[in-house]
């Protein structure tokens, strides 16, 4: 496999894409039109008024993909120029799914507040960005700051693609367990970027704060730890160990290390336990030993030989197909449940995630749309 990955990204033409025209460049008159003299007047016409951009230019579908580096897959902290090909492999998935365009902008600035400027003046030339691998906390702070300041949709996919992902197939996890989001305790192993905002989008859609156990490094996040107010706002009161934790724990998502659980460990938890576990390229646990020491286990993983795979690829194109195609403004807490609820609707049979090749995965995108102009951030 090493081999051939590194074969497939250098055969000719080396990379992953290449930029393709849209227009006639057959003659003297198209030439004349799509630069000197007759590209004057689209420029003109937004001097007049910026939005005429979305009219004139290629903005409307293209999202920027952006990185410095810092948190690159299970690679950690590369560089910007390594993770080149993780960006061009983001920006293909945006175009093979949703048909987006796309540019992937690698930054060589680990500086939040540097960060931010240069991505704040790239607005003229973007329909939205994506934020990727970007490490914790600065990611927190830097979506933060650029969705205050930008006027386009800002999507930190490490956080907020794995959180609707994750969402939408516990929905379903959790109606073929029988059980409640709103009474169910949920263990939480990683207290990252997608950790935070798992947690973060299962509060907007019904779980409640006292029933979710965070575990970073360190152990169970308490009040009495000095951690940052990202994780702070997940502190228990008393501090426990993990395998205490799961006592009865109805829910198990893995964000963190391999081999973390024991099937002695999963038979601690509640009837029917649910385990998301998404260590990549080895699990919390695999799924062969949760079922042989709890039969009934509710799986998913990361990878894509596993079922239900939980893979970002489920969200993030549709997510800005939707927010393009009524020129949303910023993509906010109504698009991503609105996504969860969608994404969920498409799992058939013993599924609890859809496959990324399901052919209504555009129903994502429409509900994503649709909840864009209901919340008022739509702009067509």
């Amino acid at each position: 496999m090493n081999q051939e990955a590194l074969d497939y990204h250098s055969k000719e033409p080396k990379g992953k894409f290449s930029v393709v025209l849209t227009k006639p460049m057959d003659t003297k008159e198209d030439l004349a039109l799509a630069y000197t003299p007759g590209v004057a007047e689209p420029c003109l016409e937004i001097a007049k008024n910026e939005s005429q951009s979305y009219e004139y230019t290629s903005r409307g579908n293209l999202v920027g993909i952006i990185s410095n580096g810092t948190s690159v897959l299970g690679l950690g902290n590369i560089g910007a120029a390594a993770s080149k090909p993780v960006m061009e492999g983001k920006g293909v998935l945006f175009k093979k799914f949703a048909n987006v365009d796309f540019f992937d902008l690698e930054v060589n600035e680990t500086d939040v507040k540097k960060f931010v400027e240069i991505v704040a003046a790239l607005e003229p030339t973007f329909g939205g960005i994506n934020l990727e691998d970007i490490k914790a906390p600065e990611c927190f702070e830097i979506e933060e700051q650029l969705v205050a300041r930008m006027k386009i949709p800002v999507f930190h996919d490490d956080q907020h693609g794995t959180a609707v992902v994750i969402a939408a197939g516990l929905l379903n996890a959790l109606k073929k367990a029988g059980k409640k989001l709103e009474t169910v305790k949920i263990v939480i192993s990683g207290a990252g970027a997608a950790a935070i905002a798992c947690a973060k989008l299962l509060l907007s859609i019904g779980a409640k704060k006292e029933h979710i156990f965070m575990f970073d490094s360190k152990g169970l996040i308490t009040t009495s730890m000095d951690v940052n107010k990202y994780k702070k706002q997940f502190a228990q009161k008393e501090d426990q160990s993990l395998i205490d934790t799961l006592e009865d724990a109805d829910v198990f998502i893995g964000l963190s290390k391999a081999g973390l659980l024991t099937g002695e460990m999963v038979k601690k938890m509640a009837n029917i336990p649910i385990i998301f576990a998404m260590a990549n390229p080895v699990p919390e646990i695999m799924p062969n030993v949760a079922k042989a020491a709890v039969p009934n286990v509710i799986m998913a993983t990361g990878r894509s030989d596993f079922p239900n795979q939980v893979n970002n690829v489920l969200c993030f194109p549709f997510m800005f197909r939707g927010a393009f195609d009524v020129r949303a403004t910023k993509i906010n807490e109504e698009m991503k449940i609105a996504a969860v609820y969608a994404l969920a609707s498409l799992a058939k049979g013993e599924e609890i995630i859809p496959s990324p090749f399901n052919p209504n995965l555009m129903k994502v995108a429409e509900a994503v749309a649709k909840a864009a102009i209901e919340s008022g951030v739509s702009q067509k």
